[in-house]
C-alpha cells in the first residue's frame, strides 16, 4: 500500500509563505520521481514542480520560477514545497505525487492541501 500525505497547506496573504510537505510510506521513496501538481476550481490539474530521485534535478512551471523551491529529504520520505511571495493566482489545491518509471510503472497520488491566498 503506497501512501502520501500531505500537510502545511492554509490560509496565507499576499507576499507571504508556505511550505507543504509530504510523507511517503509503503514504498521506496528513493526509487521516485516527486512532483507537486495543482489545481484550482474550474481549472485543469497542472504540474508545479518536480525533483528527480536523488535531488539532482529539479523542473517548475514558468508561472513559479524563481518563487518555489522543491526540495526532498529520501532518509525522511519527505518532499518539500517552499512557496514564498505568494499571489492570489497561487490559490488551489497542491497534490503530492510519486511517479517510477521502467518496466513495471507506479503512481501514487496524495489526498491535496488547499492553499488560499488572499487579503
Amino acid at each position: 500500500q503506497e501512501q502520501l500525505v500531505e500537510s502545511g497547506g492554509g490560509l496565507v496573504q499576499p507576499g507571504g509563505s508556505l511550505r507543504l510537505s509530504c510523507v511517503a510510506s509503503g514504498f521506496s521513496f528513493s526509487s521516485y520521481v516527486m512532483s507537486w501538481y495543482r489545481q484550482a476550481p474550474g481549472k485543469e490539474r497542472e504540474l508545479v514542480a518536480r525533483i528527480s530521485t536523488v535531488g539532482g534535478t529539479t523542473n517548475y512551471a514558468d508561472s513559479v520560477k524563481g518563487r518555489f523551491t522543491i526540495s526532498r529529504d529520501n532518509a525522511k520520505s519527505t518532499v518539500y514545497l517552499l512557496m514564498n511571495s505568494l499571489k492570489p493566482e497561487d490559490t488551489a489545491v497542491y497534490y503530492c505525487n510519486a511517479l517510477r518509471g521502467g518496466w513495471d510503472r507506479r503512481e501514487s497520488w496524495g489526498q491535496g492541501t488547499q492553499v488560499t491566498v488572499s487579503s
